[in-house]
């Protein structure tokens, strides 16, 4: 995983550096996370946000690439009650990334709309565990020795283009395990993340 994240960072170079047109700028957005195992589901997503820069080639061919460089928080919320309804407490389990997504871009309706489909690459940069409820309240720092410190995975979404504008949704599946240790396999077992993103992104002309 980690020859495949330097594969992508140096892509990630090579179409930046060649790209023409509208090929920097700016994004943020939202995300919807969660861990699965087996299949995915929309029990416990966390909600959190992602934000960096891009690069992209000029948006007036029908075809493109395009590379981000992100900040992207995941992980998942659960919410458990007990005691016959009287114990109410949420846990929110923190993931921190720093992903770079390489997509190709399929354009249509005169390249205002476009279909990105590719990969990502991830660097664990933290991660905590947060509680509040009946039982109290607190945030722990995870030791990352017990978590993968590489994530990767496909990526693949929707984008409208409206001048140096964009906004999209993507969605990511994760095909990494994030436990990396036995005490983090009990927990967490053998779930991988999955994202929903939700973004705008702006870029400004080349010459």
């Amino acid at each position: 995983m980690r020859n495949i994240t330097l594969s992508l960072l140096l892509i990630s170079a090579a179409l930046t550096a060649q790209a023409q047109g509208p090929h920097v700028g700016v994004k943020a957005g939202l995300n919807v996370s969660n861990l699965y195992a087996g299949e995915v589901n929309d029990y416990n997503a966390r909600l959190g946000f992602n934000a960096g820069v891009m690069g992209r080639t000029s948006t007036d061919a029908p075809f493109g690439l395009q590379v981000e460089l992100l900040y992207s928080t995941k992980g998942n919320n659960t919410r458990y009650t007990g005691v016959f309804g009287l114990v109410d407490q949420e846990v929110q389990f923190d993931l921190n990334y720093l992903e770079l997504p390489v997509l190709a871009c399929f354009r249509f309706a005169e390249n205002a709309l476009e279909l990105q489909v590719g990969a990502y690459g991830a660097y664990l940069l933290s991660s905590n565990v947060s509680t509040s409820g009946d039982l109290g309240n607190g945030s722990e720092p995870v030791d990352l020795d017990n978590l993968a410190s590489i994530d990767a995975g496909l990526a693949g979404g929707l984008a409208f283009n409206a001048g140096p504008a964009q906004l999209g949704a993507r969605y990511s599946l994760g095909l990494v395990q994030v436990a990396d240790s036995d005490g983090a396999e009990l927990l967490l077992g053998d779930a991988k993340n999955s994202c929903l993103q939700v973004f705008v992104a702006f870029g400004i002309p080349g010459e």
